[in-house]
């Protein structure tokens, strides 16, 4: 939020009505992005429970569908009501998105027709009704009901083909966090907005058929480029970006850690200020000479270069690095591991994590939006629902 500013505005979602019916993370994240920007969400889960409820680590251990982490974390700010689809549910569905703005769906054709559910036809009978099909392949084509999960969605988009290390015997490795399901899940919530658009100029909804296939499919970096054109595959490389030849090591192990740190040799500035950091710390090993003035003679020798960058960053801790190499102005990151977040100054002086009050648990962090607004008031934060909990707490149901 910009300095001297006051949020007067309600938020940017609010008034708008969503029924997710997922349980895939792709869908359900999509239906939090809406929820925690003021929409009020109501998911639809089967009388046992969705199955992300059974997806650990568990908090305090307990498996029993209300303390799973990661439902926590996709169903922040949402409500919960029970539908059977097997039990005549589809008529149920029905009556939910009567008044409905959005219909979040996450099941596959196969899925949709075992279960009664005909998309086009609830179009037809709401036709005001923005209905957002995410699912991996699509509403369409030979591999509409094939199985898929992040890895696979990885490995088929293309993406997983760029994961990984130099050492090309060990296979490509999975990004965390779900990455290819959150891919989808941007393409879906733009998606859904443009539909959104459109209904305020037509009066009219739509059915938005998100691929997470073809969503990662799009998201492959210059890969795409590079075959299209050159028809040239990338290599994948240790923490750095996959290029048709290998580029120098841009991972720097410190005294206590990693550092980032893109090593530009053939720009004058950045390599002048590179020398001047190593010689404050003595550590220059003949870079100074003024052979080394010449982008030529620096790239025929990179070799040298390279080895006294390492020997200074091994003798230092990351921390300092970082915070020297940023005060120079050069491009330099510190590796975090995840628990160190927490206490990242930057990110508690930006409120990212939202301190949401779980009963039994007292307060816990969650990872909050990576945006702020001056206008739009922001809602207050509540905890996953319990199973079939349709009420949010007074004060944030007052605001919904």
């Amino acid at each position: 939020m910009s300095a001297g500013t006051s949020p007067s505005q309600a938020p940017p979602y609010r008034g708008l009505r969503v029924i997710e019916f997922a349980d895939q993370p792709g869908a359900e994240y999509t239906g939090r992005l809406l929820a925690e920007m003021g929409a009020d969400v109501l998911k639809l889960e089967p009388p046992a429970g969705c199955a992300s409820r059974r997806i650990g680590p568990f908090a305090g251990g307990l498996d029993d569908g209300e303390h799973s982490l990661h439902f926590w974390f996709y169903n922040a700010d949402k409500r919960s009501s029970l539908l059977d689809v097997s039990g005549g549910g589809a008529k149920a569905l029905q009556e939910h998105l009567s008044t409905a703005d959005v219909f979040i769906c996450g099941l596959q054709p196969a899925e949709l027709q075992a279960a009664g559910i005909s998309l086009q036809s609830i179009a037809a009978l709401y036709p005001r009704l923005v209905i957002a099909a995410i699912t991996p392949f699509g509403l369409t084509g030979p591999w509409k009901d094939m199985k898929s999960s992040d890895l696979v969605s990885l490995a088929a988009g293309g993406p997983l083909h760029m994961c990984g290390y130099d050492d090309h015997s060990i296979p490509p490795i999975r990004p965390g966090g779900n990455q290819g399901f959150n891919t989808g899940t941007a393409f879906a919530h733009i998606g859904i907005l443009l539909a959104l658009l459109q209904r305020q100029q037509t009066g009219k909804g739509q059915i938005v058929d998100l691929s997470n296939h073809e969503a990662l499919a799009v998201t492959v970096e210059l890969a795409n480029p590079y075959w299209f054109y050159p028809k040239a595959l990338v290599l994948r490389q240790t923490c750095r970006h996959a290029q048709p030849v290998r580029t120098q090591p841009a991972l720097f192990k410190c005294a206590d850690g990693y550092v980032y740190f893109a090593l530009v040799i053939t720009e004058e500035k950045p390599w002048q200020v590179l020398v001047k950091w190593l010689q404050s710390h003595g550590l220059e090993s003949g870079l100074d000479d003024a052979r080394f003035l010449d982008a030529a003679y620096r790239q025929a020798h990179f070799d040298q270069i390279q080895q006294v960058v390492e020997v200074f960053f091994l003798v230092n801790s990351a921390e300092q690095m970082y915070r020297e190499g940023q005060g120079n102005g050069l491009p330099i990151g510190k590796l975090n591991a995840p628990e160190d977040l927490f206490e990242d100054q930057h990110l508690k002086e930006r409120g990212y994590f939202r301190k949401v009050e779980h009963s039994g648990h007292g307060e816990v962090a969650y990872p909050g939006a990576p945006y702020t607004f001056s206008a739009f008031a922001p809602v207050s934060p509540t905890p996953a629902p319990r199973l079939g909990d349709t009420k949010l707490a007074d004060t944030e149901r007052s605001k919904r």
